[in-house]
């Protein structure tokens, strides 16, 4: 199991991006994965957010690992 600690905010850098991607590609390769949402990586977790011009729906991303099963965890 491959656990993945989000602890920066959804925007102004790609940082949780970048790993919820990390995460998505060992989910294909069969891996099972968990995330942690701790500090300001909180803040992804909050639902219907406004996802600014030019990054990525970090929300949607989190719901589809939910979706399939996986572990999310505040």
């Amino acid at each position: 199991m491959i656990t993945f600690i989000l602890n920066y905010a959804p925007y102004g850098n790609e940082k949780a991006y970048n790993a919820l991607r990390l995460a998505r590609a060992l989910v294909k390769q069969k891996e099972t994965i968990r995330i942690f949402l701790m500090d300001d990586g909180i803040v992804n977790g909050i639902q219907n957010q406004k996802t600014p011009d030019g990054y990525y729906n970090i929300e949607r991303l989190l719901k589809g690992f939910i979706k399939r099963g996986y572990d999310v965890h505040t």
